[in-house]
């Protein structure tokens, strides 16, 4: 409401948006750890469960000489806890099903089959648990003729039509840069729970959620597929590096290295009047061949050799700085190490530097929801089991006795 001001914690800190909100998360690889870590940034405390041992096994992707765990695992795991249970084991099972009733969201996206195996099925924990929401994340979802396929990012996007438009028109299909197949479905996830969250504050009722990669990643085609495929008749074709009428393109820039391009796009009549006074060619606008835009496409590759030759003395940053100040939209083909290091991330406080185990002190990118009435620090990524007897003291009162009992029974696995 206007004129409230923002919830306080005693502390004098302003209160996390989801704080209260707890969720277990079994989750592995990406697709379901950036759903819960979505939602562990906006401030749900979230409890990942990971098999004793060698735990989610993206703690090994790309893992370097440090050991400890990689640092793809640290960017989609930050602010959650780690407790370690060998749920093939019926002591393991038992301690999780003894922590259910305390949280109000579950989680996972396992293979096919894995969770009915280990008896941890909806119907199972509802049982266990009346009001819980849980959320499943699967390649083809659980149900339909695919429901047993196996999915990983790039096969989502194969399935959803992001492979056959990426890429030159006269080329085979290509490998999309972004997995979204993984992290924009599970994006979409974390916005189902919070809307069956809020609904169970409503009713009182909790419910089972699904979600289908391939039915995801179709979210994120919407335009290509509205623009190219008229309602489903035909297939949208590739456009290589143009998304519009020339001078639209990329362009190299000094010193000439494989990420020295800028991307330019001037769309409207007003854009490109302020890109040819940009470049010190207002001729350009009333050139016959440049006049409208059919008379650019027709003369396409000569406009491209002007446009190239006032790129080729500048580095991608300086064409950046003068044609966006000019009003042009445009960006240098900033690389995955520049994003760490880019001025503007730095100035609005995006990236952040965390002291980590093994790794030492590392920048990580953050978060890019801002709310002005919600406050949640960035936080290290667990290691293994970090959080395993804490968790179990917490929640479920468990003494010395108790956990020297569980760890005999193989609750923790057989090297805990």
């Amino acid at each position: 409401m206007p004129g409230v001001e923002p919830m306080q914690r005693n502390r004098g800190e302003i209160m996390a948006a989801l704080d209260g909100m707890r969720i277990l998360d079994m989750t592995q690889y990406e697709a379901g750890t950036s759903c819960t870590q979505a939602l562990a940034w906006l401030g749900a405390e979230v409890v990942k469960i990971e098999p004793p041992g060698h735990g989610d096994p993206g703690r090994n992707v790309g893992l370097g000489k440090d050991g400890g765990y990689s640092a793809y695992f640290c960017n989609w795991n930050a602010n959650k806890q780690s407790v370690a249970l060998d749920l093939r084991s019926e002591a393991g099972r038992n301690v999780l099903l003894e922590l259910l009733p305390r949280f109000d969201v579950f989680v996972e996206n396992y293979g096919p089959g894995v969770v009915e195996k280990l008896q941890l099925d909806y119907a199972s924990l509802k049982a266990v648990h009346p009001t819980l929401i849980y959320a499943q994340l699967k390649g083809f979802g659980t149900e339909g003729p695919r429901a047993q396929f196996k999915s990983f990012d790039m096969v989502a996007q194969a399935a959803a039509g992001a492979f056959s438009v990426t890429g030159e028109p006269d080329g085979r299909p290509m490998l999309p840069g972004p997995t979204t197949g993984d992290s924009g479905t599970g994006v979409q996830l974390a916005m189902a729970i919070l809307a069956a969250y809020i609904q169970r504050e409503r009713t009182g009722e909790g419910q089972s959620i699904e979600i289908s990669m391939q039915e995801a990643m179709t979210y994120f085609m919407r335009t290509r597929i509205a623009t190219g495929s008229t309602w489903g008749t035909a297939a949208a074709g590739r456009n290589g590096t143009s998304a519009g009428l020339p001078p639209i393109e990329l362009y190299p820039c000094k010193p000439f290295g494989p990420n020295d391009w800028i991307y330019i796009m001037p769309i409207t009549a007003g854009q490109w009047d302020e890109f040819c006074a940009a470049i010190d060619r207002p001729d350009l606008a009333v050139d016959e061949r440049f006049a409208n835009p059919r008379d650019r496409v027709a003369h396409a590759d000569e406009l491209y050799a002007i446009v190239a030759d006032w790129m080729k003395v500048r580095t991608k940053f300086e064409a950046m700085e003068h044609l966006a100040a000019a009003g042009v939209p445009c960006s240098a083909v900033e690389d995955t190490a520049e994003l760490h290091t880019d001025p503007h991330l730095l100035a609005r406080g995006f990236v952040h530097n965390l002291d980590l185990p093994l790794h030492g002190e590392v920048p990580l990118l953050g978060f890019a929801p801002r709310m002005s009435g919600s406050n949640v620090p960035l936080t290290a990524p667990p290691l293994l089991g970090e959080h395993t007897e804490g968790v179990l003291r917490s929640d479920l009162d468990v003494s010395d006795e108790r956990l020297a009992e569980l760890r005999d029974a193989g609750a923790f696995g057989t090297d805990p």
